[in-house]
C-alpha cells in the first residue's frame, strides 16, 4: 500500500495511508444502504403505505422531491462537511477525506467532490415514478455506473476517485476516531490559568490543526523526531524562547491558544 506524505505549512511531513478500494466500497454499501432505508420509510409514510396511481404521483411529486429525493441527493455532501471528511459509512471502517495539503477540506473541495458523484444521481431522480422493478433497475444502474469510479481509484497513486482529483483531496485510513481530546478546543478549567505564549494567536485554527494531528501522530506512532521539527519550526516563526520539551511546548501552545482565543 503506498503512503501519502504531505508537507504542513510547517514544512513538516505528514504521512497517510490510502483507503484500500474493498474498504471504500463497504463503507460506500453502508452509505448506500442508509439512503434505501430512509427512501422505503419516507415513501411509506409520505403515501401512508398505499400504492398510488400515476396521476397521484404527479400530483405528490413536488413534495417527494422536497422530502424525499432534496435530502437524499445532499446526503454525501452535508455529511461529509458536518462529520469532518466521514459519512457514516466511512466512519464505521474508519476512514476519512482529507485534502493533499494536509488540512481538512474545505466546504468548496467538498462541494465539488459532491459534484463529481453522478453516478449515484440515476437513483436518486430516476425513482419519481416509483414501482419495484424501477427500484431495482435503478440500484443496478447505479453500481454499473460506479463500475467506473473503482476504475478510477484503481489506476491512481494516491486511489482517488475524479472528485478527488478535482477537489485535490484523498480518502485516506484513520487509526481511530478522534475524541474530545483531539479536537482542536480544550476546556480550561482553571480559573487562574495563564497564558504563557500570547504569540501563538499569529498561527490560524488550521495551523493549531496540524499541531493537533502530529501529536496524534506522535502518541500512535511515537514519531517524536517529528514534534522535534514541528517545535523548533513554530519557536522560529513565532521567536518563542523555551526550556520546555517539545511535547509539553506543543500541548501548551494548544491549551494558550484554546484560552486566548475564548478571552
Amino acid at each position: 500500500m503506498p503512503i501519502i506524505r504531505i508537507a504542513t505549512v510547517f514544512n513538516i511531513e505528514l504521512e497517510f495511508e490510502p483507503a484500500e478500494i474493498p474498504r471504500r466500497m463497504v463503507a460506500y454499501m453502508v452509505d448506500f444502504t442508509v439512503l434505501i432505508l430512509y427512501f422505503l420509510i419516507s415513501k411509506f409514510i409520505l403515501y401512508r403505505g398505499n400504492l398510488v396511481n400515476e396521476a397521484e404521483l404527479e400530483n405528490m411529486m413536488g413534495l417527494d422531491i422536497l422530502v424525499i429525493s432534496t435530502p437524499m441527493l445532499l446526503y454525501s455532501l452535508f455529511s461529509e462537511i458536518l462529520l469532518h471528511g466521514q459519512s457514516f459509512g466511512k466512519r464505521l471502517l474508519d476512514i476519512r477525506v482529507i485534502s493533499l495539503d494536509g488540512k481538512e477540506p474545505t466546504v468548496g473541495q467538498y462541494l465539488i467532490r459532491w459534484m463529481f458523484r453522478a453516478f449515484e444521481w440515476p437513483f436518486f431522480f430516476g425513482y419519481i415514478l416509483f414501482t419495484g422493478s424501477n427500484l431495482v433497475s435503478f440500484i443496478i444502474l447505479t453500481g454499473f455506473l460506479g463500475i467506473g469510479v473503482i476504475a478510477a481509484i484503481a489506476i491512481t497513486p494516491n486511489n482517488q476517485r475524479l472528485g478527488d482529483l478535482a477537489a485535490n483531496t484523498v480518502v485516506v485510513k484513520t487509526t481511530s476516531p478522534y475524541n474530545v481530546n483531539d479536537t482542536l478546543f480544550v476546556n480550561i478549567a482553571d480559573e487562574n490559568y495563564k497564558a504563557l505564549f500570547p504569540e501563538v494567536l499569529k498561527l490560524s485554527d488550521r495551523d493549531i490543526n496540524t499541531i493537533l494531528r502530529i501529536l496524534q501522530m506522535y502518541h500512535q506512532h511515537r514519531r517524536l523526531e517529528i514534534c522535534h521539527r514541528l517545535a523548533n519550526k513554530i519557536k522560529a516563526v513565532l521567536k518563542i524562547e523555551s526550556d520546555m520539551d517539545d511535547i509539553s511546548f506543543l500541548k501548551r501552545l494548544i491549551l494558550d491558544y484554546n484560552f486566548l482565543a475564548n478571552k
